[in-house]
């Protein structure tokens, strides 16, 4: 029997240096462990309209160079969407931009971290509240995630329970209703990935003070972190 296909949301394109490797719904999508023919994609930066929720079985919505600050009109189509699939009980999943775009769509804050770039592998904490999280209850309370943003989920949407964070951002993770994650951190990024986000902005690290020969060297894997996609999709399908 045919299962229902997952609708990614695509938001963004990677940066140049990355896109031989793909796209972000690429990386998802593999990353997610879904077949091409369980995934469909819909470019709302490219301004693809998106499609009635009616035969998906969840959405996730990908990462951005775009700000959620910048109301941007295919972004604010797409959180009216995302709006309206969260109170109608759609499984979704933000994940960077998307998890930001998420929190704004809900009646959360946005706005640039007071902390500045987080980039790199970067060590998260699960919040006591998320032991029964169908998607982080399994996790450590720590636990290695690939991260690179200047904005974050400032204040979550009314209602929302946050998962996970570190002393960088209060709001790594975060469920809203039932159904609803978003992720700060990037579950679908593989060390290479993250390796290669950090040289393509080794120009704005030097202007910050950071080097990226030093955060690059730290990157490890975080197969705990990319868990969290495959029991997103387990977890829709039920």
């Amino acid at each position: 029997m045919m299962m229902n296909p997952f609708l990614i949301i695509q938001t963004g394109r990677p940066t140049v240096s990355m896109r031989r490797h793909g796209s972000f719904a690429h990386w998802i999508r593999v990353a997610a462990g879904l077949e091409r023919d369980e995934a469909i994609v819909v470019d709302v930066e490219a301004g693809e309209a998106l499609p009635s929720r009616e035969g998906f079985a969840g959405a996730v919505v990908t990462g951005s160079a775009a700000m959620v600050t910048e109301r941007l009109d295919w972004s604010e189509r797409s959180a009216d969407w995302l709006r309206d699939a969260a109170h109608a009980g759609m499984p979704l999943l933000g994940i960077c931009y998307g998890h930001q775009l998420l929190a704004h769509a809900l009646g959360g804050q946005v706005g640039y971290n007071p902390n500045g770039r987080e980039m790199g592998t970067v060590c998260v904490e699960r919040q006591p509240q998320a032991q029964h999280d169908p998607l982080f209850a399994a996790l450590p309370e720590r636990f290695p995630a690939q991260a690179t943003h200047l904005q974050s989920v400032l204040q979550p949407p009314e209602g929302a329970v946050v998962l996970a964070s570190n002393a960088h951002d209060g709001c790594h993770a975060f469920r809203w209703g039932a159904q609803a994650w978003g992720l700060q951190f990037h579950p679908e990024f593989s060390a290479g990935h993250m390796r290669g986000y950090i040289h393509a902005r080794k120009d704005a690290l030097a202007q910050e003070g950071s080097s990226a020969e030093r955060l690059a060297a730290g990157v490890s894997a975080t197969p705990r972190a990319r868990e969290i996609l495959r029991r997103f999709v387990r977890h829709a399908r039920r």
